[in-house]
């Protein structure tokens, strides 16, 4: 038996403890936002935080979360349903075209900006670095970032910007 928080609500789950935490998410607790990429835990899809560290929920024990507080993609937005100023910042630089990473590229993001509210390129480089984007929107996600951190602005260009 595991005992945690997901999302701010405590779960107590009678499942295998070495199921990973993404099968855990998906399938008991029917949250399919985090997703399945390469199951070795080198592509960042299934990203999720674990008291706050972004951990690779498929290959991380739920017994790992014992106690722990799990955070997955659908606890960014507040109670109420309201986009946090990074998921808004997404959708105003349209960082998806296929959208599969998003989730995992958001969690990494979400921890950057929890951590350090200002980041440079670098930092945000360094952050990202463990989140793979088979379409390459890195430009895009950076400055969905600054514009979280409210470094940069978004407008009318902020697609064409992006790619510069």
């Amino acid at each position: 038996m595991v005992q945690t928080t997901v999302n701010g609500k405590a779960v107590t789950l009678e499942v295998d403890p070495a199921t990973p935490i993404l099968w855990v998410v998906r399938e008991q607790l029917d949250m399919t936002g985090t997703k399945f990429g390469c199951g070795i835990a080198q592509c960042g899809a299934c990203t999720v935080h674990l008291d706050g560290t972004p951990v690779r929920s498929c290959s991380t024990p739920i017994s790992e979360a014992d106690g722990k507080a799990i955070t997955t993609v659908e606890g960014l937005a507040g109670d109420d349903g309201v986009l946090s100023a990074l998921q808004q910042a997404w959708i105003d630089v349209q960082v998806p075209q296929c959208g599969y990473c998003q989730s995992g590229q958001l969690m990494s993001a979400a921890a950057l900006l929890r951590d350090n509210p200002q980041p440079s390129d670098d930092d945000i480089d360094a952050a990202m670095r463990g989140n793979v984007c088979r379409c390459g929107m890195y430009n895009r996600i950076r400055k969905a970032i600054k514009i979280a951190a409210g470094t940069d602005q978004a407008d009318s260009s902020a697609v064409e910007g992006a790619e510069a």
